[in-house]
């Protein structure tokens, strides 16, 4: 009855406000023409019209549009940007979600460079020039510069959806703190009534402690206000949470992408970071995934468990003073102070012990992963006993480590329990009773004792609220020190999670700028990392080698080995150049220095400009296959939106397949669009012709192969040479095989000289070679020549051997008795011959 009697009311706002605007609404409409409201009308229809039709044609783009969603995801393609963006389909609930992802800027890796690679000295990094920081984690100015660098990633702008998550999760944050006054307030209340014996009082408290029902329109009653907002509290609970892991999420993401652009890009900082680098060791997953999703789940919790625990500071120190005195504040503030000095003392370094946990798991888990990738080869050497081994010490030192970790957390919880818990309430109790014992200190609550002296049964009432007000404010505040206390060992662990992420972000724009320097006053070591000064030229037409040692790198700041004295040799379109020579002098790492895996430490290295389509390709001497389709192995690294963009189709990859003699593949694995693990579906020939293919898809102006051909047979491998030719392929081949040379106009043989990193680059085919192959065909002839006298000798030998074994066995049979009764006669007399 309230609810209808307030809607018929004519003063309500609402009401009024409606009743106006229909009154002008319908006095405007009476005062139009008939012609106005016939073109109005027929605007109406024409409007309809058109709109009917918009809808059809969005429906029918709609349908095409969730269609082609449907294939591209099938077919793990996507869309490409003008901007270089990418957009993808990805499996969502019953049907596809469209995600794009926007490639990092190439300036905002140059504006983070200064916070990874040149710090201030205020952040106390030390010296950034040998390697990335390898302080003590922990809660000192440098984790701050850390931390502060990473957000700049994680919230890049004012407008980003990040820092709107963050907003939205602060809006919630200061309801619950209102939440929390209100609750307490209506603690209070209700115990009042209980006590005071107010049934009815009583059980509307109940009802809005519950929270059942809403606030009617146009109530200006507290109690039903109060009703509204607890009804709140659950939900605002939740939304808390689930903003949380979205901020987690949201962080992850930006982390996850900066990364991966900063990784995986041209210069091959994939490579470089642990083959040349090794600023993190061997563990670059170990970073990406399990550390940076630890960091990007202890950085949300931070906001919860660090910024809203001190605003309910902030705003119960507030009430509490008001409602316990100035005397009350002073002791809160100092039990706080006391509190987080003993125990920011009597902390363990939580940072360093998460940190060194966090290495020694990529350490156990690098093995396992070590194991699962040379499987076969293990198995082969029957080496399980061995990896076993490896493996018990490696989890045998993680387990100790951690077992340290829990002892030292056991005895710093039972200090902190007892100080948060125990000593917190006793001090709660004696804070809450000074309006009872000490009026005069015990701010409006004594006020009220003293001016109710009078009135007993109303002053206790009076106390009985105040009391339960109080405590309940009191609980809460002792909950929100308790989790700015027990944040101190939360905030030590995010400070070793942080210092890793900042490592690996740091290490890698060291990788992408070379920014390598000899430590302070001393001089590079020769060939290492601060000591190249080689050029590379790309855009050239050819490969050329100008006075280019060969050498092999070692981790920084060491200096590497030299294979081969300054290199020089040009290949131009059309000349093919085969490298030989012996194991281990280096004909791999000349394909790795013009890749540019290697870094050019002295003279000049010239090649095309890209890598692929007209550029150069590299066959490397291990054939890949990468995860997807059987139409992904022919086409890698093109994706099949490339290869649509580039014009080709499903029948040229088959004409392909045909002239590497792999044409039964689609027929055979099921189709195009097959998904397996192909490096335990194809042969060894198979994947290396396979790869052959690939050259033959791109068609590179030049191609560098490093023994892609050793599986394969003599009439297969001369086939794949002439179609290489055939589509007007420069080859440079290595191999061992001296039956290449016909494919090949030049030949560069490594290793000669008495140290070995000598080399000869001749012309296949020259006087001097033809009168070298005389030469060993005349030594070949010269010893067929001789055959049969060999053989003449053999059966000679062989008959002689035969009368030798004959005439040794008759005289062993004549010999046995006599042998027999000697021997026997030297046992009885107690002596051996």
């Amino acid at each position: 009855m309230t609810v209808l009697s307030i809607l018929r009311s004519c003063d309500h706002p609402v009401a009024i406000l409606l009743t106006r605007y229909s009154r002008r609404v319908k006095t405007g409409f009476e005062a139009i023409n008939t012609t106005v409201r016939l073109f109005a009308t027929l605007f109406l229809v024409l409007s309809i019209v058109a709109g009917g039709y918009g809808a059809k044609s969005w429906h029918i783009q709609w349908v095409a549009e969730k269609a082609r969603e449907n294939r591209l995801l099938r077919r793990n393609s996507g869309l490409r940007g003008p901007d270089g963006s990418r957009t993808i389909f990805v499996p969502y609930r019953t049907g596809t979600a469209k995600v794009t992802i926007h490639p990092t800027k190439p300036t905002t890796f140059d504006a983070h460079r200064r916070l990874f690679l040149n710090p201030s000295r205020a952040a106390r990094l030390g010296d950034r020039q040998v390697r990335p920081p390898q302080i003590k984690p922990g809660l000192n100015l440098a984790f701050l510069h850390q931390f502060l660098s990473l957000l700049s990633i994680m919230v890049p702008h004012w407008n980003s959806r990040e820092l709107g998550l963050l907003l939205s999760q602060g809006a919630f944050l200061m309801l619950r703190t209102y939440l929390s006054l209100v609750v307490a307030r209506l603690d209070g209340e209700i115990v009042r009534d209980l006590v005071a014996g107010h049934g009815r009082a009583f059980l509307w408290g109940i009802l809005k402690w519950c929270g059942i029902g809403g606030m009617l329109p146009g109530t200006k009653s507290p109690g039903l206000m109060a009703l509204t907002f607890t009804g709140f509290a659950s939900y605002t609970n939740a939304a808390i949470k689930f903003l949380q892991s979205k901020v987690s999420i949201a962080f992850r993401t930006r982390l996850i992408r900066y990364i991966h652009d900063l990784y995986l890009n041209d210069n091959l900082n994939y490579y470089k970071l642990s083959n040349l680098d090794g600023g993190i060791g061997q563990g670059a997953d170990q970073f990406i995934t399990q550390d940076l999703t630890l960091f990007c789940a202890s950085a949300a919790s931070l906001y919860s468990s660090v910024g809203k625990p001190f605003v309910d500071l902030c705003v119960f120190n507030y009430q509490l003073s008001r409602s316990l005195g100035p005397l009350a504040l002073t002791g809160l503030l100092i039990n706080y102070l006391s509190t987080a000095t003993l125990l920011r003392r009597l902390s363990p370094p939580f940072g360093k012990l998460k940190a060194v946990e966090g290495r020694r798991e990529g350490e156990f888990r690098s093995l396992h992963a070590r194991l699962i990738a040379n499987a076969e080869e293990v198995a082969f050497y029957g080496g399980a006993a061995m990896e076993k081994v490896f493996l018990d010490e490696r989890f045998r030192a993680l387990r100790s480590w951690m077992e340290g970790i829990y002892a030292l957390k056991i005895r710093y919880n039972i200090l902190e329990d007892f100080m948060l818990k125990y000593c917190w309430s006793a001090f709660g109790y004696l804070i809450t009773s000074l309006p009872v014992f000490i009026p005069a200190w015990g701010g409006v609550g004594g006020a009220l004792a003293l001016s109710n002296g009078d009135k007993s049964h109303n002053r206790e009432r009076g106390r009985m609220k105040d009391f339960i007000t109080n405590r309940r404010l009191m609980l809460s505040l002792a909950d929100a020190g308790g989790r700015i206390m027990y944040s101190i060992k939360d905030l030590s662990e995010l400070a070793g999670y942080t210092s890793r992420i900042y490592i690996l972000i740091s290490t890698l724009h060291r990788v992408h700028t070379a920014a390598y320097y000899p430590p302070r006053g001393t001089h590079a070591e020769l060939y290492s990392l601060s000591d190249v000064q080689g050029t590379i030229h790309k855009g050239f037409d050819g490969v050329r080698l100008e006075n280019a040692p060969i050498v092999t790198p070692s981790l920084y700041p060491r200096g590497g080995d030299e294979l081969t004295e300054a290199l020089s040799f040009i290949v131009h379109p059309g000349e093919h150049l085969l490298i030989t020579g012996s194991n281990g002098v280096g004909k791999s790492a000349v394909a790795r220095v013009v890749a540019g895996l290697w870094p050019v430490y002295r003279g000049l290295v010239s090649m095309p400009r890209g890598i692929g389509t007209d550029g150069i390709m590299f066959l490397p001497q291990r054939p890949y296959l990468s995860i997807g389709t059987l139409r992904d192995q022919v086409i890698y690294p093109h994706s099949e939106m490339d290869m649509r963009d580039s014009g080709k189709r499903d029948h040229d990859l088959s004409q392909v397949l045909e002239e590497v003699r792999l044409g039964y593949l689609p027929d055979r694995e099921g189709g195009w669009d097959c998904r397996k693990e192909w490096k335990n579906v194809f042969s060894g020939g198979e994947k290396q012709r396979m790869a052959m293919a690939r050259l033959l898809y791109h068609g590179p102006r030049y191609a560098i192969i490093d023994e892609g051909t050793s599986a394969v047979s003599s009439d297969v491998e001369g086939l794949l040479y002439e179609h290489c030719k055939e589509k007007e392929i420069t080859l440079i081949t290595i191999s061992t095989r001296v039956s290449l040379k016909k494919y090949h106009t030049f030949n560069l043989t490594l290793g000669l000289g008495t140290e070995g990193a000598g080399w000869d680059f001749e012309r296949v085919g020259t006087e001097e070679e033809k009168i070298g192959v005389e030469r060993e065909l005349q030594e070949l002839r010269d010893r067929l020549a001789k055959v049969e006298q060999w053989k003449q000798r053999r059966n000679r030998i062989d008959e002689e051997l035969s009368h030798a074994w004959i005439n040794g066995d008759e005289t062993a049979t004549q010999e046995q008795p006599s042998t027999r009764k000697e021997n026997e006669s030297n046992i009885q007399n107690g002596r051996l011959r």
